[in-house]
């Protein structure tokens, strides 16, 4: 088996300075850590996460705390969770996935209690959210991916909603668009004040009044049925909407539905998006959907980076948005003949 007096051997460093290039224990050189890491990676040396944590109190352990998905945890949130891991085991720790059940801040108080992770990170960040407020309370070091409504002295990534929201405008308003509706998630959702719901239906509004163009954004559908339902209901308050963005995969079902019955096509008799979702959940629909995708894996890495940095010491926290990548599909178009806004 091999140890670390044989990766620090053929690293050509102390077993001293290897020990603190792998377990992050005292600051080493960069160049210096690189050629332990790889030495280590070359010989096939697993540390013994349970003797190092003893020694030096670190378990090199993170958790991603998540709601579990009433949909299951679908291919866009799965690369949120894949990218944190990816960035974790790069910089040596390993990533815990913790769905959350029942009590969110009882799971906390036992999880960080066994003392088996050195921080947390969370997900599906809610504004006023009582997770990030234990996590401090308790000086649990905790990174974010989304943010709470005042954020400040907090590490965390989050989509920039406002470039986001801009850029779909922008896309359908350079169209020809004139009136646009936005199917923000479920009511459920937004009135639980969960971030990006709230984030986004203020920014498409403020994107719409910028451009100049009219915008529906008070309906909130969270199943096919509700998006069928939605859809009929949009058209009969506000016929002349030619353009619509869908934030829920499973409304834009429905909406795709209620416009085959109608008798009429995308994105002949209408311009559909979905926002917040990957290019291959766009694709799974017909017409292939344009979509604004979520830069789920970078915010992931960026998390668990910004995360092991405050484990490694103190310093201001790094805040980061990142806006999501307009994909266009088959379902943009300049609207119909004959609609007047």
């Amino acid at each position: 088996m091999t140890s670390l007096r044989d990766v620090a051997e053929r690293a050509q460093v102390a077993v001293s300075t290897a020990s603190a290039a792998l377990n992050g224990t005292r600051p080493v050189a960069a160049a210096t850590r690189l050629r332990v890491e790889r030495a280590a990676e070359e010989l096939g040396y697993r540390p013994n996460l349970l003797a190092r944590g003893l020694q030096s109190k670190r378990t090199r352990i993170l958790a991603l705390l998540f709601p579990a998905p009433h949909s299951g945890f679908g291919p866009t949130e799965m690369q949120f969770a894949t990218g944190a891991a990816e960035a974790a085991r790069e910089l040596g720790h390993h990533l815990l996935l913790s769905p959350e059940h029942a009590d969110p801040i009882e799971e906390l108080r036992h999880l960080t209690g066994l003392g088996l992770v050195d921080g947390v990170l969370l997900m599906e960040v809610r504004l006023d959210d009582e997770r990030a407020r234990f996590l401090s309370g308790a000086g649990v070091p905790f990174a974010m991916i989304g943010r709470t409504r005042d954020p400040a002295g907090i590490d965390y990534a989050d989509i920039d909603f406002a470039a986001t929201a801009g850029d779909a405008v922008a896309h359908v308003a350079g169209l020809g668009h004139r009136k646009l509706a936005f199917f923000n998630l479920s009511a459920g959702t937004y009135a639980a004040q969960y971030g990006p719901s709230i984030r986004a239906g203020a920014e498409f509004a403020a994107a719409a009044r910028q451009a100049g163009i009219g915008y529906v954004g008070d309906f909130r559908p969270g199943s096919a049925e509700e998006g069928g339902e939605a859809f009929d209901r949009l058209l009969a308050e506000h016929p002349d909407v030619t353009a619509l963005a869908v934030m829920d995969d499973h409304a834009a079902v429905g909406v795709i539905a209620a416009v085959a019955r109608r008798g009429w096509r995308i994105p002949e008799d209408l311009t559909l998006l979905l926002v917040l979702s990957s290019a291959r959940v766009a694709e799974m629909f017909h017409p292939r959907l344009t979509t604004l995708e979520p830069p789920s894996a970078e915010l992931g890495r960026l998390g668990a980076q910004m995360l092991i940095d405050r484990l490694r010491g103190d310093g201001p926290p790094r805040q980061r948005l990142v806006p999501c990548r307009l994909v266009a599909g088959d379902s943009s178009a300049p609207p119909r003949e004959g609609v007047t806004s």
